[in-house]
């Protein structure tokens, strides 16, 4: 899923709807110096590669929270986790792994993001360079 695809960008002429996911946006930008900090941190660390941050409105038992939307005065708060830590809890099959390594976007450029939203959740892609 690209930033598009968040946003709910559609087809030329078709009837936007306002994603509640606009505010996600607002907040990574005010965020992305903080999350790209950790991200460089974890593999500097020698923690994981493939750092995956994960973005929600509730309660989540997933990764480290590093930025809480109440202490900030935002919508989402941010939990810093890797892919090792998705597979271990299942939320990635091991036999899914490849094919997740093939599509994750360099960390130096782009946040890993998972997006847990009502309607369920999935892997975005967000630059740093917004």
């Amino acid at each position: 899923m690209d930033r598009e695809d968040l946003l709910g960008a559609g087809a030329p002429g078709e009837e936007q709807k306002k994603s509640p996911l606009l505010s996600l946006e607002k907040d990574l930008r005010f965020y992305m110096e903080s999350i790209k900090e950790v991200a460089v941190e974890i593999m500097v660390e020698g923690i994981s590669a493939h750092p995956v941050f994960v973005a929600h409105q509730h309660q989540v038992n997933l990764g480290e929270m590093i930025l809480d939307k109440e202490e900030l005065n935002t919508e989402w708060t941010i939990h810093a986790s890797t892919l090792e830590e998705f597979i271990e809890k299942g939320v990635i099959d091991p036999k899914r792994k490849e094919q997740f390594l093939k599509s994750y976007k360099k960390p130096e450029d782009f946040m890993c993001l998972f997006v847990i939203v009502p309607e369920g959740a999935n892997f975005v892609y967000y630059p740093y360079k917004a």
